[in-house]
């Protein structure tokens, strides 16, 4: 929850570096947020899922997306590579495959981007 909550304390940081365990704490924590947040969605306020996204999962979504933005660019800074390289995404599959791979390989420790996290 710790690395969940440091992800969004630097919700526009774009620069520095941040560890594999920041980086994945943040996609599973966000991952659950969303999956409760469309339960209630179609519970509660009865959106139907063929009707696209529900208010809050909007909500959710909207929160959650410089910051998710930001802490795959710090990542991939902890890997040495430009924070560019997260465009690699829009190749369809093999880029989202590719993204996969860096966001899960090691630190190269200090780097151009500074020292490595703890």
């Amino acid at each position: 929850m710790n690395n969940y909550m440091n992800a969004m304390r630097r919700y526009v940081d774009f620069s520095g570096r941040s560890s594999r365990s920041e980086f994945w704490f943040f996609v599973l924590f966000y991952f659950i947020i969303a999956i409760v947040a469309t339960v209630i969605d179609a519970v509660v306020l009865g959106s139907q899922m063929a009707q696209g996204v529900g208010i809050l999962s909007g909500i959710v979504l909207l929160v959650h997306i410089i910051p998710s933005i930001a802490v795959a660019i710090r990542r991939l800074h902890d890997t040495d590579r430009s924070g560019w390289w997260i465009l690699i995404g829009l190749i369809p599959l093999i880029g989202a495959i590719w993204l996969i791979v860096l966001y899960c390989m090691e630190s190269t420790g200090p780097n151009r981007f500074g020292p490595q996290p703890a």
